[in-house]
């Protein structure tokens, strides 16, 4: 986890002091002094985005898998520095992560978001309950002027494991906050899709697992799953069991501890997603992406699974059976992303990271992209496209030490950090 490099109420005042620059800065430059501005500004380093993991990044009983997320809690992100490049001044209360319109820009889907997704189902998969679901992704849509997703409509429901609307799981803060994450990012992705809720009644495999299961029976063709821990031996059987389901694109975050595979992430049935740091850029594309990496124990998943065989279509060498990661996108929580969340905390905005944004992203654009061909496993099509401009090539970055191969150093082509690259359009993943 990282943690704040600074304490006390020093420490404070100056985040508050370079905060109150920034913010002067954009409201002067609205004024017509920007360039005046922007000269004094260049001498003081904006105050650093500070995070910490979600409670249930930390899992309270034995057996269970930690969620992938991160919520930032000071400094500056990449996207409130944009602003204030941009001579913008932040409202109070208002979102300082990116946002639909952001997201859909960086991955080339602006058109496929207003126009595709009708009548998709994107299944979320997550522990325990969010009492507060369905009105948190109110919130959030309506702030960005999505379409209303209610359950009145049908395009929101919210199911246990057994798919029961009524008998739902024990209610948790922690993991309402990844659920509001993983709702909000498959809205970002796809606003015209209907979502699908299935809440396991604990992080244990055999009940997300469980929950896996259940999604596909109810007819979703795209399971997101922001969650992980450490690989065993009965992973080749959870395999068999949870996610061998052919015709269904099954995202997995890839993990937040840095170089080294979890599980699901490495099983041979799923898409695996790792996790960039995204900002924009004066480039043809308009933004920049590298691989997320904040310490030698943060950072995204990669690496070689010791359990699960090599599906046919990873042709990489350095890793006899699986390796992780299939493809990427935004993770990093300094250019993290915006969540409204009100259970167990302040209702309100907060910007979040973590592989478990990337996951409902991709599961987002498999949705958009339409439904997987019969019998596929939809892991595999992002790799017919590599190397060609239906996928973004995350070329610079290191997520740890593993003698600068590949499996943790980002290069040309196919690396373990970032997969075959990120999203620009649909194409890559359609098959």
């Amino acid at each position: 986890m990282r943690t704040s490099p600074t304490a006390g109420a020093t420490a404070t005042g100056r985040r508050r002091r370079i905060g109150a620059a920034f913010a002067a800065a954009a409201a002067l430059a609205l004024a017509g002094f920007g360039t005046a501005v922007q000269a004094d500004a260049a001498t003081a380093a904006p105050a650093k985005a500070t995070w910490a993991k979600t409670p249930c990044a930390t899992p309270k009983h034995k057996g269970e898998l930690a969620c992938n997320s991160l919520r930032v809690t000071g400094g500056l992100t990449a996207f409130q520095k944009q602003q204030a490049a941009d001579g913008i001044t932040p409202k109070a209360a208002t979102p300082s992560g990116y946002g639909p319109s952001d997201l859909q820009s960086a991955y080339g889907l602006t058109s496929a978001a207003a126009s595709k997704g009708a009548g998709e189902t994107i299944a979320i998969v997550d522990a325990y309950n969010d009492p507060n679901a369905e009105a948190d992704l109110a919130k959030y849509r309506s702030y960005y002027g999505l379409s209303a997703c209610t359950k009145a409509s049908g395009c929101f429901k919210q199911v246990s494991q057994t798919g029961s609307t009524t008998s739902l799981p024990s209610s948790d803060a922690g993991w309402s906050e990844e659920i509001s994450l993983d709702l909000d990012m498959a809205s970002a992705i796809c606003p015209n899709c209907n979502i699908l809720l299935v809440e396991a009644k604990s992080a244990t495999m055999a009940n997300l697992g469980t929950a896996v299961n259940e999604a596909v029976t109810l007819g979703a063709k795209y399971v997101s799953n922001s969650y992980g821990g450490s690989e065993s031996s009965s992973d080749t059987s959870y395999d068999t069991s949870y996610f061998k389901h052919p015709g269904v694109a099954i995202t997995v975050s890839a993990g937040d501890g840095g170089y080294g595979a979890e599980y699901p992430a490495a099983s041979q049935y799923v898409t695996s997603v790792g996790g960039t740091a995204l900002s924009k850029a004066s480039n043809t594309r308009g933004w920049s992406e590298s691989v997320w990496n904040t310490s030698s124990t943060e950072g995204t998943g990669s690496g070689c699974s010791a359990y699960d065989a090599k599906p046919s279509w990873q042709t990489d060498t350095g890793c006899a059976k699986r390796t992780i990661a299939d493809v990427s996108a935004v993770a990093d929580p300094a250019t993290g992303v915006s969540v409204y969340d009100s259970y167990g905390v302040t209702a309100g905005f907060y910007t979040f990271g973590g592989t478990s944004a990337s996951s409902p992203i991709i599961a987002g654009v498999y949705a958009l992209a339409g439904t997987p061909s019969s019998g596929s496993y939809p892991a595999k099509f992002p790799y017919a496209k590599a190397g060609t401009s239906a996928l973004n090539d995350v070329t610079s970055g290191s997520n740890g030490s593993c003698g600068g191969s590949y499996l943790c150093t980002a290069r040309s082509g196919y690396d373990g950090p970032t997969g075959v690259g990120t999203p620009e359009g649909v194409s890559a993943f359609t098959g």
